[in-house]
């Protein structure tokens, strides 16, 4: 199983498992931001870190990028470190808003 640079080979099981479920989420969005994250990150974290990892990728995807993406606010559960670090690995997504709506109309026209 490999992500976009990395290989799962040096993980143990249960790494793997998340790093599988990084780059298979159900969204394409979700995918790049979780599997972005677990390139890099999946080896460093602590069990404890892991924990609250899964519990992250528990919640629904189109809530998760709703609050990656600032459409909605972030719920306060959610306000970590660790969730802080795994935003960080957010694409260049464009949120969808009543403003970005109207300058794309604006373009349309």
């Amino acid at each position: 199983m490999t992500g976009l640079s990395r290989t799962s080979a040096d993980l143990d099981p249960r790494r793997r498992r998340i790093f599988y479920r990084c780059w298979h989420r159900g969204i394409r969005e979700m995918d790049l931001v979780f599997g972005q994250f677990a390139e890099t990150e999946i080896a460093r974290l602590s069990d404890a870190e892991l924990d609250q990892f899964e519990a992250i990728m528990g919640e629904d995807d189109h809530d998760l990028h709703a609050w990656i993406t600032g459409a909605k606010p972030l719920p306060e559960h959610l306000r970590t470190p660790l969730f802080a670090r795994i935003a960080a690995y957010t694409p260049d997504f464009d949120p969808v808003t009543k403003a970005s709506l109207e300058a794309r109309l604006g373009l349309i026209r």
